[in-house]
């Protein structure tokens, strides 16, 4: 009990909660690309307030905790249909973790559906920003998500 109550603890030692997601279109690949960036400590009090223990995301079978999570919590979907956002890899350091998925051979489309509950479950004051670049037929957009919005549609 002491141990969850420090993890909770650790979530409230900074004030403000963000995440950031870029996603981009890679021509050279064909690919969608999106790249998350959280702060290493909300994701870890997060991860010891889920499961009751310390991760090391050094380690394959963490990692796989922290995707399994990511992939629900994250979605994009086109035409009513949830695209499928692969698991490339993450980097961590003591200050942010940093996770890389993408989507072969798709550029998203006016219209594409991001939703984006990362961390908003736990930490109410969860702010993500989502910056989608611009691709054929598609405009540039910044996208604010929180524990009460978490689906917006791209332009």
């Amino acid at each position: 009990m002491l141990a969850l109550a420090m993890c909770a603890g650790t979530v409230h030692a900074h004030n403000y909660h963000m995440g950031m997601a870029d996603i981009g279109y890679n021509t050279a690949t064909g690919n969608t690309e999106v790249i998350h960036t959280y702060t290493a400590h909300d994701v870890e009090a997060l991860l010891a307030n889920l499961y009751g223990r310390q991760f090391d995301l050094g380690l394959d079978e963490d990692q796989d905790v922290l995707r399994q999570y990511i992939e629900g919590h994250f979605a994009i979907s086109a035409a009513g249909k949830r695209l499928p956002l692969q698991w490339v890899g993450i980097k961590a350091d003591a200050d942010t973790i940093t996770v890389f998925q993408q989507i072969e051979n798709i550029a998203l489309p006016p219209g594409a559906v991001v939703n984006d509950g990362v961390l908003t479950d736990f930490i109410p004051t969860q702010i993500n920003t989502v910056n989608v670049g611009a691709n054929a037929g598609r405009a540039a957009a910044t996208l604010t998500f929180t524990a009460a919005r978490q689906q917006q549609a791209l332009p």
